[in-house]
């Protein structure tokens, strides 16, 4: 789909860019067997007795004979915390200049993040914004106003600025997400798009128990597992030497790729079945979301998520 320059001027980039793909998968959901979901964006509510007739839309009364109040951005459903992981993990794979059609995890996740912060928009829902590493980066309390909504676009922008910037962030995911935790309001939905890769894997539990303190205040938790499956899970590589770099500490190591291959799948694998099994233990809603892949993997848990919450 072209680029309306004029849209980008008035909307900005990012927020042009999620309506594009919010409109996309909407139109591809109308197709598909979920086309049942209200995915149609209310601007309207039904009149309770007893309230002020004040914001009575008397011309859609006129039309339908239904009693129907205008909604307006105050109004708010649910609030919502998106959390991104800005580690240096996130910045792999390293995106060659120029390379249109690959996305690393961190554009992916932002990408996401931002179709998914219009549709709570359309759904007049309040949004917020947390960016972490090793400290909390950026952190928004969830609101419902246009001017905020493009406040969040604008540092969202900024992480895709950051480019292939690998500059040692270390992830620190235990400690920030239990200050999230006790800094957003209670009883919400939090969207976390993390790989989970704390850089200190003895503190897994710290992790763990941090992903059970947003559950017990009582929050509604999603995580959006963000991989690129076929190098980090799979790792597809060519059968030749290879100069490994941990993004995050710096500690490089030069090894032949089939002599790590099986006994770094194996690694893989637990560590992903140890982090399914906690979050099915601590009923958080846990999503492969695989950067090739695309975004209706991560949209349409999303929606199901939110019709639940309705």
């Amino acid at each position: 789909m072209p680029i309306n320059q004029q849209e980008v001027q008035q909307l900005g980039h990012l927020e042009l860019l999620a309506r594009q793909v919010v409109e996309g998968f909407i139109t591809g959901l109308h197709k598909s067997p979920f086309h049942g979901f209200s995915v149609e964006f209310a601007e309207h509510r039904l009149y309770n007795t007893g309230e002020s007739t004040r914001h009575i839309d008397w011309k859609l009364f006129g039309r339908t004979e239904k009693v129907f109040v205008k909604r307006y951005e105050e109004e708010t459903n649910l609030r919502c915390q998106v959390v991104i992981d800005n580690s240096s993990s996130m910045h792999y794979p390293e995106i060659p200049k120029g390379e249109k059609n690959l996305l690393n995890k961190i554009s992916f996740s932002v990408h996401c993040a931002a179709a998914i912060t219009y549709m709570l928009r359309q759904q007049r829902d309040a949004v917020g914004l947390s960016v972490f590493s090793d400290v909390i980066e950026f952190n928004s309390r969830a609101k419902s106003s246009s001017l905020h909504h493009k406040y969040l676009y604008g540092e969202m922008e900024k992480l895709l600025k950051e480019g292939n910037v690998q500059n040692q962030r270390k992830t620190s995911a235990a400690e920030t997400l239990h200050q999230i935790a006790e800094s957003i309001h209670k009883r919400s939905m939090v969207i976390i798009f993390s790989d989970m890769m704390e850089t200190d894997y003895s503190r897994q539990d710290e992790l763990f128990g941090a992903l059970q303190h947003l559950k017990h205040n009582k929050h509604e938790v999603i995580l959006f597992h963000v991989v690129d499956k076929r190098k980090e899970e799979e790792f597809d590589f060519d059968n030749r030497p290879y100069l490994f770099v941990d993004v995050e500490t710096g500690e490089q190591v030069k090894v032949h790729s089939s002599e790590v291959k099986e006994n770094y799948v194996q690694a893989m694998s637990q560590f992903k079945k140890n982090l399914k099994t906690r979050c099915a233990q601590y009923r958080i809603d846990f999503v492969e979301a695989d950067i090739r892949e695309g975004y209706r993997q991560v949209l349409l848990p999303y929606l199901i998520k939110r019709e639940r919450m309705s």
